[in-house]
């Protein structure tokens, strides 16, 4: 049951970490749109990648509760 434990938990803090990471880059691409270094389209293209991958973040973490649950439920 530990190591499950620790597993999930690792994984949350990558994902926590990645999250981050985007957040930051979202942060610099709406101050390069304001301070006109790029153009409309740009930040549109850029700030849709940026937000499917926290979309896919969000999924993964659903995914991952979702299996630990069953792995925890199983043990018992």
């Amino acid at each position: 049951m530990w190591i499950f434990e620790e597993i999930h938990r690792a994984a949350q803090a990558e994902m926590v970490s990645e999250t981050e990471s985007i957040t930051d880059q979202l942060r610099n691409l709406y101050m390069a749109l304001e301070s006109h270094n790029i153009t409309d389209a740009q930040f549109d293209a850029s700030e849709k990648v940026l937000l499917d991958r926290l979309d896919s973040i969000e999924a993964r973490g659903d995914l991952q509760a979702d299996e630990l649950e069953e792995e925890v439920v199983g043990a018992e």
